[in-house]
């Protein structure tokens, strides 16, 4: 045991090294970095697509698809308006690391990009100790889940500065609630910024795209960057 604890330390410790490495290079071009993590079918991959329609016109837009077998998604994203989509399929792996970032971001000139999505793996575990160089997590939970999630998972939902409530269209058809799922994720992080969209109906997604375009227009790199602890 001991031993494989300091082999994951020593994974962690190159990953943070890239990663750092990653966001020196977003920040000398004032790219904003936002990494998507979610738990399989929550709605990540909805989400981009409205986003991309909503600001695609306004904002230089680049996206960095992941998936565990197939570039379904990236392929999505190139039909919904994305420009700038690289895949990164990861053969098995249940996340994203800063070594694979690392072999795609070449493929983007920086200097024409104001915001880059990185659509994590659909996994609620593995993601979270992984720094990509990203600016913060972006959490996205779905109505169709568990309102205890963050409870189940907590180092994501500590990790994460954004957490995304997806399909409130079907509240009601469930026993989640609305209430409980951020008060459980208001324990693990009090700081959490909260959405609550429709991608199906557009509810709630203004507010989302408005606080993008803040984003962009922040003052330089005033933004609360991930931690990997």
């Amino acid at each position: 045991m001991t031993e494989k604890i300091a082999v994951e330390r020593k994974v962690l410790s190159e990953n943070d090294k890239l990663a750092a490495e990653i966001r020196s290079q977003l920040m000398q071009r004032g790219v904003v970095a936002l990494n998507f993590v979610s738990s399989p079918g929550s709605g990540k991959t909805s989400l981009l697509e409205k986003t991309l329609a909503a600001l695609n016109h306004e904002l230089r837009l680049g996206l960095i698809a992941g998936d565990v077998q197939t570039e379904n998604d990236a392929d999505r994203l190139k039909r919904a308006g994305g420009k700038l989509v690289q895949p990164i399929v990861t053969g098995g792996l249940c996340h994203l690391d800063a070594k694979m970032i690392t072999r795609v971001l070449p493929e983007f000139d920086l200097a024409q990009l104001d915001l880059l999505f990185i659509e994590n793996v659909g996994n609620l575990v593995c993601p979270s100790s992984y720094d990509l160089g990203e600016d913060m997590k972006v959490v996205v939970l779905s109505t169709t889940e568990g309102d205890d999630k963050p409870l189940k998972y907590p180092g994501m939902f500590r990790r994460a500065k954004v957490m995304v409530i997806n399909k409130i269209d079907l509240l009601g058809t469930s026993d989640f609630d609305l209430a409980r799922v951020k008060e459980n994720a208001r324990r693990i992080n009090a700081d959490l910024k909260v959405f609550e969209v429709s991608c199906r109906t557009g509810a709630g997604l203004p507010a989302w795209f408005d606080w993008l375009r803040g984003l962009v227009h922040a003052p330089a790199r005033d933004l609360p960057l991930t931690t990997g602890a």
